[in-house]
C-alpha cells in the first residue's frame, strides 16, 4: 500500500509510510523484508494476557497506527487471550498490505484460570497452527516460531520432534517460515538439521544478558534474533543506573533500553508491546535514540 501517513485508513484497510522512516531500517529473513522496528500485539489482550481487551477501538487504533508508522513486522499468537490479539490484528488489518509479515508462535496453550500449560506434541502443535491461520484469515504463516522453553530461560531436552511437526506442516505450504524460542544454542543447532531457522526469539535486555554468545551466533549466521521482556529482570541497583543515564540524555528508560538493544547488534529486531497509541509511537521515537559511546559503555556495565 502507499498511502499518505496522514491518511486514516478504512476499516480493514491500512495505509503506511516507507520502512526507512524507522529506526534501525530493516532486515531481510530469507524472502521476507522486515522492519527492525515491530510491535509485539500480547499487551491487547486483557489484564495477564487473558480475555478481552479494556477498550477494543483502543486496541484496533493501535494497530492500524503500527502499519500507518511504517511497521511491517508484528509478533502475535493464538494463546494470547486466547484467541484476542489474532481477532483484532484481522479486524483491524486484514485484508494485510503485501509487505506486512505476521510471525506467530506455539507450544503452549490457556487454561481456565489463565495459566499457561504447555502443548507441544504435534498433534497440539497441528491444531495452533490451523487455529492461527483460522484466526489470522491467512493461507500461509510467514514464520512460525516453536515456543520450548520457560517462562524465562531454556529448559534442556530435545527440540526434534516438535521442530520435525512444523517442518512438516512447512512443507505442506501452511508455513513459510520457520523459528524457535526460549533455546539454548543447542537447540538451535538441532532444529537447523531438521529445517532453516530465521528467528530465534529469547530473553535478552540490559540486565539479562546470557545470550551474548547467541546473539553473536545468530548474526553471523543471518538468523534474526527477537527478544522479549526489554524490561524485565532489573534489579533496583540496575534500573537506578538506567535512569540515571536516561535522565543524562532526557530520554526515558524505555527509549534507552530499546535504543540499546537495536545498537546492539544489525540482527536485532524489536517488539515492543502496548495497548496504547501514544505509547506506540512512544516507543518507535524511543528506539531512534542515538546512544553516545560513554552511554553504551555505562549501559554495557549493568548486566547482573
Amino acid at each position: 500500500m502507499t498511502e499518505a501517513l496522514a491518511v486514516r485508513p478504512e476499516p480493514g484497510q491500512c495505509g503506511g509510510m516507507t520502512s526507512d522512516k524507522l529506526p534501525g531500517g530493516t532486515f531481510r529473513i530469507a524472502d521476507l523484508e522486515f522492519t527492525r522496528v515491530g510491535y509485539g500485539a500480547m499487551q491487547l489482550a486483557g489484564p495477564g494476557v487473558f480475555g478481552p481487551p479494556k477498550d477494543r477501538d483502543e486496541a484496533i487504533a493501535v494497530l492500524r497506527a503500527a502499519v500507518e508508522l511504517g511497521i511491517r513486522h508484528i509478533d502475535t499468537s493464538d494463546y494470547y487471550g486466547p484467541r484476542v490479539t489474532n481477532e483484532l490484528i484481522r479486524e483491524a488489518l486484514s485484508p494485510y498490505p503485501d509487505d506486512l509479515h505476521i510471525v506467530t508462535k506455539v507450544g503452549a496453550r490457556r487454561d481456565e484460570t489463565g495459566g499457561w500449560p504447555p502443548a507441544r506434541s504435534p498433534a497440539e502443535l497441528r491444531s495452533q497452527v490451523h487455529d492461527n491461520l483460522g484466526r489470522l484469515g491467512v493461507d500461509a504463516l510467514d514464520v512460525v516460531n516453536l515456543r520450548v522453553g520457560g517462562f524465562d530461560a531454556p529448559e534442556p531436552g530435545s527440540i526434534a520432534e516438535q521442530f520435525e511437526a512444523l517442518a512438516e506442516l512447512q512443507q505442506q505450504g501452511l508455513i513459510r517460515h520457520l523459528g524457535v524460542s526460549t533455546v539454548t544454542a543447542g537447540q538451535l543447532a538441532e532444529a537447523q538439521s531438521i529445517a532453516p531457522v530465521v528467528t530465534v526469539q529469547n530473553l535478552y535486555n540490559l540486565a539479562r544478558r546470557a545470550d551474548d554468545d547467541l546473539i553473536d551466533l545468530t548474526a553471523k549466521q543471518g538468523i534474526a534474533f527477537v527478544p522479549y521482556f526489554p524490561l524485565g529482570g532489573f534489579s533496583r541497583l540496575q534500573s537506578d543506573s538506567l535512569e540515571a543515564v536516561a535522565k543524562r540524555l532526557d530520554a526515558t528508560p524505555m527509549s534507552v533500553a530499546l535504543a540499546w538493544l537495536l545498537q546492539r547488534s544489525p540482527n536485532m529486531l524489536l517488539i515492543p508491546g502496548t495497548s496504547s497509541v501514544a505509547h506506540l509511537r512512544e516507543n518507535v521515537a524511543g528506539a531512534g535514540l542515538e546512544l553516545p559511546a560513554d552511554a553504551i559503555t555505562e549501559l554495557n556495565a549493568i548486566a547482573g
